[in-house]
């Protein structure tokens, strides 16, 4: 850790000093008229690792809760990183955070390109390491290809690098591959990001989680701002926590294999690779071009596709297919040819006409499929 935080003193408050049930606490100087928020939240959100312990089979004190992962990722290089002398070597392409958080703690980044088919290249990736490599960072499922890396390689890399090993699992309730959290008791190097954003639904409410040793998870707790979850939000947790997600998780795997077959019958459709996400890293004849596409929802909004354009595959073509688990029976949908310049759309809620620049010598079209909320659900070409 970097020698700054080994001598940190770290802010208290009574609440942090205090071992009995929560009573009354004049330190703060808050509020005495009650109305629910009057008080500050409890600092380590003991009752909230307790339920998120039974959930996730890991002890509360191996538990770091964040206002979302990317407060954890940050904490990774401000607890065990000196700027501009240490390095963390990550894989490309990944999450975008990685980079950013590295370059607000002005700490070196370096990016080992995935090997054939998006495999992990575990080789090279010890190769770019050195005496002032902390940390290192794997996505799995990793974000944009959408595939999940073999437990032995992740394991591997536990065991050879000296440093913090950050698995980014923020899509691992999609994958049937399975989660490496049940080693951060044994391998103390290994943090293992998970979120409650996709498969939990809360994205709206930020709340990630860093799975650690003990010892990371106290120093991640005495660096972070004190009151990094609310109130409203630590509530609105614990009571979407007891809704089972099995059924969500059921259809939204069953719509990704339904999508991807779909898309497989489609001329303009080059290779699906195997997702264990919530989405497909698919490859087009024109990437770019289906892209470019813009199309409104049946209400006339537009629909922001996603946000692909900051990933460039080297000519590949690749383009990630986002899709939403209420299709509303978009995969009914019934491609009507209206003239040699129109592509019509009909699912349940409603028929929109888009001007694609159809071709009228080939009389061909492609048009992308959305679904009511407003979430691209796939690509066509008719013809």
């Amino acid at each position: 850790m970097r020698s700054c935080v080994a001598s940190l003193t770290p802010y208290s408050t009574a609440r942090d000093e205090y071992q009995g049930e929560l009573g009354i606490f004049l330190d703060a100087n808050e509020s005495p008229y009650q109305n629910g928020y009057n008080r500050y939240p409890d600092p380590h959100q003991r009752e909230l690792k307790e339920r998120l312990s039974q959930i996730k089979g890991v002890e509360a004190n191996n538990i770091f809760i964040g206002n979302g992962s990317d407060e954890a990722i940050d904490l990774v290089f401000r607890v065990f990183c000196e700027p501009r002398v240490d390095n963390v070597v990550a894989i490309a392409p990944s999450y975008g955070m990685y980079k950013v958080a590295a370059a607000i703690n002005d700490v070196e980044l370096r990016e080992v390109q995935l090997g054939e088919n998006f495999s992990l290249p575990v080789d090279a990736l010890l190769q770019r390491t050195d005496k002032n490599t902390k940390a290192m960072f794997i996505c799995s499922p990793n974000n944009p290809t959408a595939n999940a890396f073999e437990r032995e390689d992740i394991l591997r890399l536990a065991d050879e690098f000296d440093g913090m090993l950050v698995v980014d699992e923020a899509y691992i309730d999609f994958s049937s591959v399975e989660s490496v959290k049940s080693e951060v008791v044994s391998r103390r190097n290994i943090i293992v990001l998970q979120t409650l954003s996709k498969a939990w639904g809360m994205a709206g409410l930020r709340v990630g989680l860093a799975l650690a040793d003990e010892r990371v998870v106290e120093l991640m707790s005495q660096v972070k701002y004190p009151y990094n979850i609310n109130v409203a939000t630590m509530a609105i947790v614990e009571e979407l926590l007891t809704q089972g997600i099995g059924e969500h998780i059921a259809e939204i795997c069953s719509e990704r294999e339904r999508v991807a077959a779909t898309l497989g019958q489609m001329k303009i459709v080059r290779h699906i690779y195997p997702s264990d996400a919530n989405f497909l890293l698919v490859r087009f004849d024109d990437a770019d071009g289906v892209y470019s596409i813009e199309i409104y929802d049946p209400q006339g909004e537009k629909v922001v596709p996603n946000e692909q354009g900051q990933f460039k595959f080297a000519q590949s073509g690749a383009y990630r297919v986002v899709y939403d688990s209420k299709v509303e029976g978009v995969v009914e949908a019934v491609y009507e040819k209206a003239s040699p310049s129109v592509v019509g759309i009909r699912t349940t809620v409603g028929v929109k006409n888009f001007f694609f620049g159809e071709s009228e010598e080939s009389g061909e079209g492609t048009g992308i499929i959305y679904s009511a909320d407003g979430y691209i659900i796939t690509c066509y070409h008719v013809v």
